[in-house]
């Protein structure tokens, strides 16, 4: 892909990096005041979500540890095929900690779902889920997240993490993706 076929995808800027980072900034030191004094484990959802968890773990000033796992619901579209995969799992016995979930976006819900029912069967001390996104008119599973930084109306999103066939994960800022060219 050439840079000015790969640029003329994004269609708008919808969240600046400013906002972005402002937004985080909170939410870690939110993070930060509840946890304090116990043992927290920040799970990240790989891949769309390594750029929020980079950047939130380093806004939360108290000690914690950090694990990945990968799920996923799209192939190669801007469609959730509806099945949640598994690709890769926790290294960490997660029965003594408090796991606060690191996704990208709550878009369909179900691989959040799928991915809290799993991790609440390993009993940790307590299990929430903050997104950097929510897209709740596409939800077709009864989910909500614990703590969403930007509610985002049902188009294809870009940056930050997020991508389109791994193309854009680099932008410092969320775009509308155009479905139209």
């Amino acid at each position: 892909m050439t840079t000015k076929e790969h640029d003329s995808k994004i269609k708008r800027v919808i969240i600046s990096e400013q906002e972005i980072q402002d937004a985080i900034k909170k939410a870690g030191a939110e993070i930060s005041k509840e946890y304090d004094g116990k043992p927290l484990l920040l799970v990240s959802v790989l891949k769309g979500a390594f750029v929020f968890m980079a950047d939130l773990c380093r806004a939360i000033t108290i000690p914690l540890e950090l694990d990945f796992m990968s799920a996923s619901s799209y192939g190669a579209g801007t469609v959730s095929t509806g099945t949640v995969r598994i690709d890769f799992d926790l290294k960490h016995d997660i029965s003594n900690y408090h796991v606060v979930i690191v996704e990208d976006i709550v878009d369909t819900g179900r691989t959040l779902k799928e991915i809290v029912r799993l991790l609440k069967n390993r009993n940790p001390l307590s299990l929430k889920v903050v997104s950097l996104l929510d897209k709740p008119d596409r939800r077709v599973v009864e989910f909500e997240a614990d703590k969403v930084l930007f509610t985002i109306p049902d188009f294809f999103v870009i940056g930050y993490g997020l991508d389109f066939n791994e193309y854009y994960r680099n932008l410092p800022y969320i775009a509308e993706y155009d479905t139209s060219k």
